[in-house]
């Protein structure tokens, strides 16, 4: 069989040409010969997007700008044997295991994908959890158990309640007069929340509260029903969310099998 050369030649070329004009569009820029990929700026501006960045040429332009700047200054680091000193290959090592550490959370993921059933038997633990009302309260905190029943026998004689936390309490809500706003009562420590839950509109509490913060004297000014987001407004950080817990699980059983001397 004879081959002819001359187009076999001519074919080939024309292969390679395509090849190299292939890739070439895959390159976004070249840095005295170092290519910078376009599939690099795809990847940033995919991430900026993520943070509410619209992807735009303008977008681009900049992050490919930023990128040769970075290959310029990089190539001219390692001439000058920067990438050698210690502080550079801890810096580059720890680098390096920060960009392993988010792949593995990522296949992690990816592969132990969240169940719509688990999503949601969250969210109703927390809704049950948040309770029904919410609740705005005063507060005057002190220190002592003695000191607190004093305050409750000057407020039962007619002292001004805002004036008594802005003179004794020693939490940071005195200059507001002890105002403490609207909250669900699983906002505060155990003692207290559970206080404000069995208060009536305008009590104030009959027993100093403890908590470990000190001893309290609690006014219930208002209550209302309280409106709770719907399971889809807040999806996205309740998968977040438990998707952080099984990687940190994860983390925790390769700890757990490593052999650490």
């Amino acid at each position: 069989m004879r081959i002819q050369w001359g187009l076999y030649t001519i074919a080939c070329a024309a292969m390679l040409c395509a090849t190299v004009a292939a890739r070439a569009a895959e390159d976004a820029a070249k840095v005295n010969g170092v290519a910078i990929p376009q599939s690099k700026i795809d990847m940033i501006a995919k991430e900026q997007a993520t943070q509410g960045q619209p992807d735009t040429p303008e977008l681009r332009n900049r992050i490919k700008d930023e990128l040769i700047t970075r290959e310029i200054v990089a190539q001219e680091a390692v001439k000058r044997g920067l990438d050698k000193t210690p502080e550079a290959k801890v810096q580059m090592d720890f680098a390096r295991q920060s960009v392993l550490l988010n792949a593995f959370a990522r296949d992690y993921v990816h592969r132990n994908p969240i169940s719509e059933d688990a999503l949601k038997k969250f969210y109703e633990e927390r809704k049950a959890a948040a309770g029904e009302k919410e609740y705005h309260a005063h507060h005057i905190l002190v220190k002592s158990e003695d000191e607190a029943k004093q305050v409750i026998a000057q407020l039962k004689k007619g002292a001004n309640f805002e004036k008594l936390a802005a003179e004794k309490s020693v939490d940071g809500s005195k200059s507001n007069g002890g105002d403490l706003g609207w909250s669900g009562a699983e906002r505060y420590v155990g003692p207290f929340g559970n206080a404000l839950k069995k208060m009536k509109k305008g009590q104030i509490s009959e027993a100093p509260v403890q908590t470990q913060f000190g001893w309290h004297v609690i006014r219930l000014d208002e209550e209302r029903a309280r409106s709770f987001p719907s399971f889809e407004e807040v999806k996205p950080q309740i998968q977040n969310q438990l998707q952080q817990q099984e990687v940190a699980k994860a983390v925790a059983a390769l700890r757990a099998k490593a052999k650490v001397e």
